[in-house]
């Protein structure tokens, strides 16, 4: 007995999946500017998580306590610092702007203290005058016009301080949500990873969430010690604006620049 033929209305399903597809561009179109975010809460709560369990445990075991606790470290590591940095790079950007682009104002130094370094200051020192008078004041005036546009550049950079605050009040708000509701979004997302690759699925979830800590563990613990250790340098140094440029060396190491920059 022959089967009765399915009848398929193709423009039906062409349209079907075209609009899926739409919905799907609209959807991503729509949360685009909080996905930065969002990946930076992931990777902060991520990373701080046994803290949180640590601070709900000294809390009398209220998680609402450990959250507001780890939201005001997260304010005073990352919020304020940034805008400290970006306050003052605007404050001042006038005057840098000024000083670089006008001639005159920068000269090759003399660097008389190579003559002290022991054994070979006085051939360093004869070595760098040397070059200096083969060329080097030319040169010097040359580069001079690009000092003013990298300055500008870096200030206009600076200057997007709306999306950059914007990004890191939405990081502050969805690693409190994270917090609050750690758990639950863990073992969603474990879910999801075991409806797409079974045991295999699950067990590249916690290898993931423990390469994350590890990482940024180091990372932050590291930037912590060169940021210390450089404010503690410029202070006894006398550089003025020593708490400023710490915070500046601190975020250089989280973002992996090191603190040779400041």
């Amino acid at each position: 007995m022959p089967l009765p033929q399915s009848r398929y209305d193709l423009p039906r399903i062409i349209f079907g999946v075209l609009f899926i597809a739409i919905m799907i561009v609209a959807c991503f179109w729509v949360i685009q500017p909080f996905i930065l975010g969002f990946a930076w809460a992931g990777m902060v709560v991520i990373a701080t998580w046994p803290l949180l369990l640590r601070l709900q445990k000294l809390l009398w075991g209220r998680r609402s306590l450990a959250v507001l606790v780890m939201t005001l470290l997260l304010i005073l590591l990352f919020i304020l610092p940034i805008s400290l940095l970006i306050s003052s790079v605007v404050d001042n950007s006038a005057p840098l702007i000024a000083w670089a682009s006008s001639p005159g104002k920068l000269h090759i130094p003399d660097l008389a203290w190579l003559q002290s370094v022991p054994m070979i200051g006085d051939k360093l020192y004869t070595s760098y005058h040397t070059l200096v008078n083969a060329g080097g004041a030319a040169l010097l005036a040359k580069v001079q016009p690009y000092f003013g546009q990298t300055a500008t550049w870096f200030v206009a950079q600076a200057a997007h301080i709306g999306r950059l605050l914007l990004h890191c009040a939405l990081m502050l708000l969805f690693s409190a949500l994270l917090y609050a509701r750690g758990e639950q979004v863990a073992l969603g997302i474990r879910h999801f990873a075991v409806r797409l690759g079974s045991a295999r699925g699950d067990a590249a979830v916690l290898l993931g969430g423990q390469a994350i800590r590890a990482v940024a563990l180091g990372v932050v613990v590291t930037a912590l010690v060169q940021s210390v250790l450089g404010g503690i340098g410029l202070a006894i140094s006398g550089i003025p604006a020593a708490t400023l440029l710490t915070m500046l060396i601190f975020i250089c190491c989280v973002a992996q620049l090191g603190p040779l920059l400041v």
